[in-house]
């Protein structure tokens, strides 16, 4: 280890740059998250501390809150379960059109979210496919919160099945088989051979699926009816909020939206991290 390691400074590689890189980094982010950011908490500084208060605790403002963040959070869940199982299909086994249905879980990436918002409406809707089969058991999907779930599953699968994938394509599969010829069963060699080495990266899928869902928009406000109260969420709260002239109320839910997720996405990555020592996966 060099004296300039040791002593905390900075180690020149081969390929030079690092001052013009490091800087090209720091303004580029102040630019873009940096300020922008900031600008959002300066607009809501207009408003007092008892009118932040009263905008961010009124029962609509509220009710939006509670459906972003749970509605996030349970189809977060959900991606986590079904995209693991989907992870497992496509990596360990070999089946006619595997590529197919690999390439099938890119279609959220690629497609404007106003078109899946409307497919999914049509599809969902009582007179559609699906709704319509539905619909005489008395389940309504298309313009209720469960359609909001549905939109927000859509659109979070492919953060977890895309950061789990290459994680579990990379462990060898010989652990498994050396696990088995040493007696363990199929549920106790996933527990103790497969969940260890993916964890971080189940972890790191539902964080980016949760990120997700709580600022999407598109997709959702074709299928949820938007009823204030009843299926109006937060980043729709926003928009209506700036259409009606009042910025500092906008930024201010915004702000809440933003700090809550960012508490969310903290705790989140302590759980990561915490979970990589303890499986060595890290220095």
């Amino acid at each position: 280890m060099s004296i300039a390691t040791r002593l905390g400074g900075h180690r020149s590689g081969v390929i030079p740059g690092f001052g013009i890189t490091l800087g090209t980094t720091l303004l580029w982010l102040g630019l873009v998250v940096l300020i922008p950011l900031a600008a959002l908490f300066v607009k809501t500084a207009e408003l007092s501390f008892d009118q932040f208060v009263a905008v961010i605790t009124s029962r609509r403002a509220l009710h939006a809150f509670a459906l972003s963040f749970g509605l996030s959070l349970a189809a977060a869940f959900a991606n986590l379960v079904f995209g693991s199982i989907v992870v497992w299909a496509l990596v360990r086994y070999r089946f006619p059109g595997r590529r197919i249905f690999d390439a099938i879980v890119d279609i959220p990436f690629a497609l404007p979210t106003a078109v899946a918002g409307i497919a999914l409406t049509t599809l969902y809707a009582d007179s559609g496919w699906i709704g319509g089969l539905l619909a005489p058991l008395g389940i309504r999907i298309a313009f209720t919160p469960l359609g909001i779930f549905v939109a927000l599953v859509f659109i979070g699968l492919p953060f977890v099945v895309r950061t789990v994938q290459p994680v579990l394509e990379d462990l060898d599969e010989e652990l498994e088989e050396a696990s088995a010829s040493l007696g363990a069963g199929r549920w106790m060699t996933v527990r103790r051979v497969v969940l260890p080495s993916v964890v971080p990266a189940l972890l790191t899928g539902f964080t980016l699926a949760f990120a997700r869902a709580v600022g999407e928009y598109g997709s959702v406000i074709f299928i949820a009816g938007n009823l204030p109260n009843y299926s109006e969420i937060a980043p729709l709260l926003i928009v209506i909020r700036l259409q009606e002239f009042h910025y500092a109320d906008a930024t201010a839910i915004a702000v809440v939206m933003l700090v809550a997720s960012l508490v969310v996405l903290f705790l989140i990555n302590a759980l990561q991290h915490w979970s990589e020592l303890r499986t060595g996966r890290r220095p």
